[in-house]
Protein backbone atom coordinates (compact mmCIF):
# COMPACT_ATOMS: atom_id res chain seq x y z
CA UNK A 1 0.00 0.00 0.00
CA UNK A 2 1.74 3.56 -0.60
CA UNK A 3 2.27 6.08 1.90
CA UNK A 4 0.16 9.16 2.03
CA UNK A 5 2.26 11.78 0.46
CA UNK A 6 2.85 14.90 2.91
CA UNK A 7 4.81 17.39 0.50
CA UNK A 8 3.26 17.63 -3.37
CA UNK A 9 5.19 18.82 -6.05
CA UNK A 10 4.30 19.73 -9.70
CA UNK A 11 6.76 19.02 -12.73
CA UNK A 12 6.38 20.86 -16.07
CA UNK A 13 8.70 18.93 -18.13
CA UNK A 14 10.77 20.92 -21.42
CA UNK A 15 13.81 19.94 -23.09
CA UNK A 16 15.63 22.62 -22.28
CA UNK A 17 14.21 23.71 -18.54
CA UNK A 18 12.21 22.34 -16.18
CA UNK A 19 9.58 24.41 -13.97
CA UNK A 20 9.25 22.62 -10.67
CA UNK A 21 6.59 23.98 -8.04
CA UNK A 22 6.76 22.16 -4.35
CA UNK A 23 3.84 22.37 -1.93
CA UNK A 24 4.82 21.70 1.62
CA UNK A 25 3.66 23.24 5.21
CA UNK A 26 4.96 26.48 4.16
CA UNK A 27 3.40 26.51 0.83
CA UNK A 28 4.23 26.40 -2.95
CA UNK A 29 7.71 27.42 -3.92
CA UNK A 30 9.06 27.63 -7.59
CA UNK A 31 12.31 26.67 -8.61
CA UNK A 32 13.63 25.68 -12.58
CA UNK A 33 15.92 23.12 -12.64
CA UNK A 34 18.02 23.12 -16.51
CA UNK A 35 18.06 19.45 -18.05
CA UNK A 36 21.41 18.16 -17.60
CA UNK A 37 22.52 15.51 -15.08
CA UNK A 38 23.76 17.80 -12.45
CA UNK A 39 20.90 19.98 -12.55
CA UNK A 40 18.37 17.15 -12.32
CA UNK A 41 20.54 15.70 -9.32
CA UNK A 42 20.60 18.73 -7.55
CA UNK A 43 16.34 18.96 -8.32
CA UNK A 44 16.11 15.27 -6.53
CA UNK A 45 18.47 16.56 -3.65
CA UNK A 46 16.17 19.57 -3.19
CA UNK A 47 13.14 17.54 -3.20
CA UNK A 48 15.05 14.87 -0.72
CA UNK A 49 15.55 17.81 1.51
CA UNK A 50 11.93 18.91 2.45
CA UNK A 51 10.76 15.98 3.42
CA UNK A 52 12.05 13.31 5.79
CA UNK A 53 11.39 10.73 3.67
CA UNK A 54 10.86 9.66 -0.23
CA UNK A 55 7.83 8.12 -0.03
CA UNK A 56 6.55 11.66 1.83
CA UNK A 57 7.09 13.25 -1.81
CA UNK A 58 4.20 13.10 -4.49
CA UNK A 59 5.31 14.36 -7.95
CA UNK A 60 2.94 15.23 -10.76
CA UNK A 61 3.93 15.40 -14.56
CA UNK A 62 2.20 14.79 -17.45
CA UNK A 63 5.27 12.87 -19.26
CA UNK A 64 4.79 9.58 -17.85
CA UNK A 65 8.61 8.37 -19.17
CA UNK A 66 11.44 9.98 -19.99
CA UNK A 67 14.57 11.05 -18.09
CA UNK A 68 12.94 12.97 -15.56
CA UNK A 69 10.38 10.17 -14.75
CA UNK A 70 13.34 7.84 -14.53
CA UNK A 71 15.45 9.56 -11.96
CA UNK A 72 11.85 10.68 -9.69
CA UNK A 73 11.12 7.09 -9.49
CA UNK A 74 15.05 6.15 -8.78
CA UNK A 75 15.24 8.08 -6.26
CA UNK A 76 11.94 6.28 -4.26
CA UNK A 77 9.46 9.10 -4.90
CA UNK A 78 5.68 8.91 -5.71
CA UNK A 79 5.35 9.39 -9.47
CA UNK A 80 2.15 10.68 -10.90
CA UNK A 81 0.76 10.92 -14.77
CA UNK A 82 -2.25 12.74 -15.98
CA UNK A 83 -3.63 13.08 -19.30
CA UNK A 84 -3.19 16.78 -20.56
CA UNK A 85 -6.51 16.78 -21.01
CA UNK A 86 -7.94 16.81 -17.47
CA UNK A 87 -4.50 18.81 -16.58
CA UNK A 88 -6.35 21.51 -19.36
CA UNK A 89 -9.22 21.62 -17.08
CA UNK A 90 -7.21 21.70 -14.35
CA UNK A 91 -5.74 25.22 -15.41
CA UNK A 92 -9.09 26.94 -15.73
CA UNK A 93 -8.99 27.11 -11.66
CA UNK A 94 -6.19 28.98 -11.68
CA UNK A 95 -6.63 31.29 -15.32
CA UNK A 96 -10.51 30.89 -16.56
CA UNK A 97 -9.17 33.34 -19.33
CA UNK A 98 -7.39 30.41 -20.55
CA UNK A 99 -3.58 31.86 -19.90
CA UNK A 100 -0.44 29.52 -20.21
CA UNK A 101 2.29 29.37 -18.34
CA UNK A 102 5.20 27.12 -17.41
CA UNK A 103 5.54 28.39 -13.91
CA UNK A 104 2.20 27.95 -13.75
CA UNK A 105 1.51 24.44 -14.92
CA UNK A 106 3.85 23.13 -12.27
CA UNK A 107 1.71 24.96 -9.78
CA UNK A 108 -1.86 23.37 -11.14
CA UNK A 109 -0.14 20.19 -11.21
CA UNK A 110 1.31 20.07 -7.59
CA UNK A 111 -2.33 21.74 -6.43
CA UNK A 112 -4.05 19.25 -8.27
CA UNK A 113 -2.34 16.50 -7.50
CA UNK A 114 -3.16 17.68 -3.65
CA UNK A 115 -6.65 18.14 -4.10
CA UNK A 116 -7.68 14.96 -6.61
CA UNK A 117 -5.03 12.68 -6.37
CA UNK A 118 -7.41 10.42 -7.58
CA UNK A 119 -7.51 11.92 -10.81
CA UNK A 120 -4.15 11.03 -11.25
CA UNK A 121 -2.47 7.33 -12.23
CA UNK A 122 0.46 6.55 -10.26
CA UNK A 123 3.47 5.11 -12.33
CA UNK A 124 5.52 1.93 -11.41
CA UNK A 125 9.15 0.77 -11.96
CA UNK A 126 8.74 -1.48 -15.27
CA UNK A 127 10.99 -4.59 -16.06
CA UNK A 128 14.04 -3.78 -18.05
CA UNK A 129 13.00 -6.15 -20.45
CA UNK A 130 9.21 -4.14 -20.73
CA UNK A 131 11.29 -0.68 -21.22
CA UNK A 132 13.10 -2.57 -24.28
CA UNK A 133 10.06 -4.01 -25.50
CA UNK A 134 8.41 -0.54 -25.24
CA UNK A 135 11.23 1.22 -27.58
CA UNK A 136 10.76 -1.86 -30.11
CA UNK A 137 7.29 -1.13 -30.03
CA UNK A 138 7.43 2.76 -30.57
CA UNK A 139 10.40 2.23 -33.00
CA UNK A 140 8.18 0.19 -35.29
CA UNK A 141 5.56 2.94 -35.27
CA UNK A 142 8.53 5.21 -36.78
CA UNK A 143 9.07 2.68 -38.99
CA UNK A 144 6.23 2.60 -40.46
CA UNK A 145 5.50 6.13 -40.97
CA UNK A 146 9.34 6.25 -42.69
CA UNK A 147 7.94 3.52 -45.03
CA UNK A 148 4.86 5.31 -45.98
CA UNK A 149 6.94 8.71 -46.35
CA UNK A 150 9.30 6.86 -49.02
CA UNK A 151 6.96 5.16 -50.55
CA UNK A 152 5.05 8.16 -51.21
CA UNK A 153 8.42 9.33 -52.60
CA UNK A 154 8.47 6.09 -55.36
CA UNK A 155 4.65 7.16 -56.21
CA UNK A 156 6.14 9.93 -57.31
CA UNK A 157 8.82 9.60 -58.74
CA UNK A 158 7.02 6.85 -60.78
CA UNK A 159 3.95 9.63 -62.00
CA UNK A 160 7.10 11.62 -63.38
CA UNK A 161 7.92 8.83 -66.23
CA UNK A 162 6.20 5.35 -65.73
CA UNK A 163 2.33 5.57 -64.51
CA UNK A 164 1.12 2.51 -66.15
CA UNK A 165 3.25 1.07 -63.30
CA UNK A 166 0.90 2.47 -60.62
CA UNK A 167 -1.58 0.66 -61.95
CA UNK A 168 -0.28 -2.28 -60.79
CA UNK A 169 -1.26 -1.90 -57.06
CA UNK A 170 -1.97 0.66 -54.88
CA UNK A 171 1.43 -0.12 -52.60
CA UNK A 172 4.16 1.08 -54.68
CA UNK A 173 6.18 -0.02 -51.52
CA UNK A 174 5.29 -3.85 -51.46
CA UNK A 175 8.07 -6.54 -51.98
CA UNK A 176 6.53 -7.69 -55.12
CA UNK A 177 5.90 -4.37 -56.90
CA UNK A 178 9.63 -4.19 -56.21
CA UNK A 179 11.08 -6.79 -57.30
CA UNK A 180 8.87 -5.95 -60.91
CA UNK A 181 10.13 -2.73 -60.99
CA UNK A 182 13.62 -4.20 -60.75
CA UNK A 183 13.06 -6.06 -63.40
CA UNK A 184 11.73 -3.64 -65.41
CA UNK A 185 13.00 0.03 -64.19
CA UNK A 186 11.63 2.30 -67.18
CA UNK A 187 8.89 1.15 -69.92
CA UNK A 188 12.29 0.48 -72.51
CA UNK A 189 12.92 -2.58 -70.19
CA UNK A 190 9.23 -3.52 -69.74
CA UNK A 191 9.38 -4.23 -73.74
CA UNK A 192 12.12 -7.18 -72.81
CA UNK A 193 10.33 -9.12 -70.16
CA UNK A 194 8.82 -12.17 -70.49
CA UNK A 195 5.76 -13.89 -68.79
CA UNK A 196 8.28 -16.69 -67.19
CA UNK A 197 10.35 -13.76 -64.80
CA UNK A 198 6.99 -12.24 -64.25
CA UNK A 199 5.55 -15.62 -63.12
CA UNK A 200 8.15 -16.21 -61.09
CA UNK A 201 8.27 -13.28 -59.14
CA UNK A 202 4.20 -13.11 -58.16
CA UNK A 203 4.87 -16.96 -57.54
CA UNK A 204 7.54 -15.91 -55.01
CA UNK A 205 5.67 -12.95 -53.41
CA UNK A 206 2.46 -15.32 -53.42
CA UNK A 207 0.75 -12.93 -55.43
CA UNK A 208 -2.84 -13.94 -57.48
CA UNK A 209 -4.67 -11.09 -57.93
CA UNK A 210 -3.16 -10.83 -61.21
CA UNK A 211 -1.07 -12.86 -63.73
CA UNK A 212 2.06 -12.23 -65.60
CA UNK A 213 0.08 -11.60 -68.34
CA UNK A 214 -1.77 -8.85 -67.31
CA UNK A 215 1.51 -7.11 -65.45
CA UNK A 216 3.59 -7.17 -68.92
CA UNK A 217 0.20 -6.03 -70.67
CA UNK A 218 -0.25 -3.38 -68.18
CA UNK A 219 3.69 -2.15 -68.34
CA UNK A 220 3.48 -2.18 -71.70
CA UNK A 221 1.20 0.58 -72.68
CA UNK A 222 2.73 3.27 -74.38
CA UNK A 223 5.04 5.60 -72.50
CA UNK A 224 5.18 9.09 -71.88
CA UNK A 225 7.00 11.63 -73.55
CA UNK A 226 9.64 13.10 -71.21
CA UNK A 227 12.80 15.45 -71.37
CA UNK A 228 16.12 13.33 -72.07
CA UNK A 229 17.30 12.58 -68.83
CA UNK A 230 13.87 12.72 -66.70
CA UNK A 231 13.69 8.68 -66.76
CA UNK A 232 17.34 8.08 -65.54
CA UNK A 233 16.87 10.72 -62.90
CA UNK A 234 13.92 9.29 -61.23
CA UNK A 235 15.06 5.31 -61.81
CA UNK A 236 18.12 6.65 -59.67
CA UNK A 237 16.26 8.58 -56.91
CA UNK A 238 13.92 5.51 -56.70
CA UNK A 239 17.15 3.48 -56.46
CA UNK A 240 18.36 5.62 -53.72
CA UNK A 241 14.76 5.49 -51.69
CA UNK A 242 15.24 1.56 -51.97
CA UNK A 243 17.89 1.62 -50.66
CA UNK A 244 16.61 3.22 -46.90
CA UNK A 245 13.54 1.81 -47.07
CA UNK A 246 12.86 -0.02 -43.75
CA UNK A 247 10.71 -3.42 -43.11
CA UNK A 248 8.15 -3.30 -40.36
CA UNK A 249 7.28 -6.72 -38.46
CA UNK A 250 4.09 -7.09 -36.76
CA UNK A 251 4.32 -6.00 -32.89
CA UNK A 252 0.71 -5.54 -31.95
CA UNK A 253 1.27 -8.31 -29.16
CA UNK A 254 4.69 -6.24 -28.11
CA UNK A 255 2.96 -3.09 -27.99
CA UNK A 256 0.29 -4.26 -25.85
CA UNK A 257 2.33 -5.41 -23.10
CA UNK A 258 4.74 -2.50 -23.33
CA UNK A 259 2.25 0.51 -23.70
CA UNK A 260 -0.21 -1.24 -21.05
CA UNK A 261 2.01 -3.35 -19.07
CA UNK A 262 0.78 -2.32 -15.30
CA UNK A 263 -3.34 -2.92 -16.60
CA UNK A 264 -2.29 -6.68 -17.63
CA UNK A 265 0.18 -7.08 -14.67
CA UNK A 266 -3.46 -6.46 -12.83
CA UNK A 267 -5.62 -7.92 -15.54
CA UNK A 268 -7.58 -5.11 -14.86
CA UNK A 269 -10.09 -5.42 -17.90
CA UNK A 270 -11.93 -2.13 -17.27
CA UNK A 271 -8.52 -0.01 -17.44
CA UNK A 272 -7.52 -1.78 -20.94
CA UNK A 273 -10.75 -0.96 -22.46
CA UNK A 274 -10.12 2.71 -21.70
CA UNK A 275 -6.51 2.82 -22.57
CA UNK A 276 -7.29 1.31 -25.27
CA UNK A 277 -9.68 3.29 -26.36
CA UNK A 278 -12.42 0.73 -26.72
CA UNK A 279 -14.61 1.83 -23.72
CA UNK A 280 -17.32 4.08 -25.46
CA UNK A 281 -18.46 7.52 -23.77
CA UNK A 282 -21.64 8.59 -22.74
CA UNK A 283 -22.94 11.83 -22.82
CA UNK A 284 -26.04 12.82 -21.53
CA UNK A 285 -27.61 16.32 -21.02
CA UNK A 286 -31.08 16.95 -20.21
CA UNK A 287 -33.02 14.69 -22.74
CA UNK A 288 -30.10 14.11 -24.73
CA UNK A 289 -27.68 11.00 -24.51
CA UNK A 290 -25.22 10.03 -26.94
CA UNK A 291 -22.43 7.39 -26.98
CA UNK A 292 -19.55 8.14 -28.50
CA UNK A 293 -15.42 6.94 -29.15
CA UNK A 294 -13.44 7.47 -26.82
CA UNK A 295 -10.74 10.11 -27.48
CA UNK A 296 -8.44 10.15 -23.90
CA UNK A 297 -6.50 7.13 -24.61
CA UNK A 298 -3.17 5.61 -26.26
CA UNK A 299 -3.00 6.16 -30.25
CA UNK A 300 -0.51 3.35 -29.63
CA UNK A 301 -2.70 1.10 -27.89
CA UNK A 302 -5.68 1.50 -30.07
CA UNK A 303 -4.07 1.35 -33.76
CA UNK A 304 -2.65 -2.29 -32.23
CA UNK A 305 -6.86 -3.39 -30.79
CA UNK A 306 -7.61 -2.33 -33.92
CA UNK A 307 -5.08 -4.63 -36.34
CA UNK A 308 -5.87 -7.47 -33.69
CA UNK A 309 -9.56 -7.25 -34.38
CA UNK A 310 -9.55 -6.74 -37.89
CA UNK A 311 -7.23 -9.91 -38.10
CA UNK A 312 -9.31 -11.53 -35.80
CA UNK A 313 -12.76 -11.41 -37.90
CA UNK A 314 -10.15 -12.77 -40.89
CA UNK A 315 -9.24 -15.93 -38.86
CA UNK A 316 -11.68 -16.31 -35.87
CA UNK A 317 -15.34 -17.97 -36.70
CA UNK A 318 -16.55 -16.02 -33.55
CA UNK A 319 -15.19 -13.14 -33.97
CA UNK A 320 -16.52 -13.20 -37.68
CA UNK A 321 -19.91 -13.39 -36.67
CA UNK A 322 -19.65 -10.72 -33.90
CA UNK A 323 -18.03 -8.40 -36.31
CA UNK A 324 -21.20 -9.10 -38.67
CA UNK A 325 -23.89 -8.61 -36.13
CA UNK A 326 -22.71 -5.64 -34.87
CA UNK A 327 -22.83 -4.78 -38.79
CA UNK A 328 -26.26 -5.85 -38.84
CA UNK A 329 -27.20 -3.36 -36.63
CA UNK A 330 -25.75 -0.70 -38.85
CA UNK A 331 -23.02 0.11 -36.90
CA UNK A 332 -19.50 1.73 -38.75
CA UNK A 333 -16.50 -0.59 -39.64
CA UNK A 334 -15.10 1.35 -36.85
CA UNK A 335 -17.25 0.49 -34.13
CA UNK A 336 -17.70 -3.23 -34.96
CA UNK A 337 -14.29 -4.05 -35.28
CA UNK A 338 -14.20 -1.81 -31.44
CA UNK A 339 -16.71 -4.19 -30.62
CA UNK A 340 -14.71 -7.36 -31.52
CA UNK A 341 -12.04 -5.78 -29.80
CA UNK A 342 -13.68 -5.44 -26.63
CA UNK A 343 -14.53 -8.91 -26.49
CA UNK A 344 -11.13 -10.10 -27.32
CA UNK A 345 -9.68 -7.99 -24.10
CA UNK A 346 -12.05 -9.91 -21.84
CA UNK A 347 -11.32 -13.18 -23.07
CA UNK A 348 -7.58 -12.16 -22.46
CA UNK A 349 -8.22 -10.67 -19.22
CA UNK A 350 -10.10 -13.91 -18.27
CA UNK A 351 -7.37 -16.03 -19.52
CA UNK A 352 -4.33 -14.29 -17.34
CA UNK A 353 -6.41 -14.61 -14.40
CA UNK A 354 -7.27 -18.72 -14.76
CA UNK A 355 -3.93 -19.11 -16.22
CA UNK A 356 -5.62 -21.40 -18.73
CA UNK A 357 -5.30 -20.81 -22.81
CA UNK A 358 -7.53 -19.66 -25.08
CA UNK A 359 -10.92 -21.88 -25.35
CA UNK A 360 -13.46 -20.63 -28.57
CA UNK A 361 -16.34 -22.70 -26.95
CA UNK A 362 -16.46 -20.70 -23.77
CA UNK A 363 -16.16 -17.38 -24.74
CA UNK A 364 -19.42 -15.63 -22.36
CA UNK A 365 -17.66 -17.64 -19.30
CA UNK A 366 -14.64 -16.01 -19.88
CA UNK A 367 -15.91 -12.50 -20.50
CA UNK A 368 -17.74 -13.01 -17.07
CA UNK A 369 -14.82 -13.56 -15.24
CA UNK A 370 -13.21 -10.51 -16.82
CA UNK A 371 -16.07 -8.03 -15.71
Amino acid sequence: MNEEPTVFVGVDWASVEHQVCLIGPDGPVQRAFAHDADSLGAMMDWLAANASRPQDVAVAIEVPHGPVVEALMDRGFQVYAINPKQLDRFRDRFSPAGAKDDRRDALVLASSLRTDRHCFRLLEALEPVVVELREWSRMADELKEERNRLTNRIRQQLWRYYPQALDLGEDPGADWFLDIWALAPSPADATRLTDKKLARVLSANRIRRINASEVRSILGRPALTVAAGTAEAAKAHIAAILRSLPGVGRIVLATLLAEAHQAIQARDYHAIRTLTGVAPVTKRSGKSCRVEMRQACSHRLRTAVYHWARVATQHDARSKARYAALRGRGCSHGRALRGVADRLLAVACAMLQTRTSYDPLKPSQQMTKAA
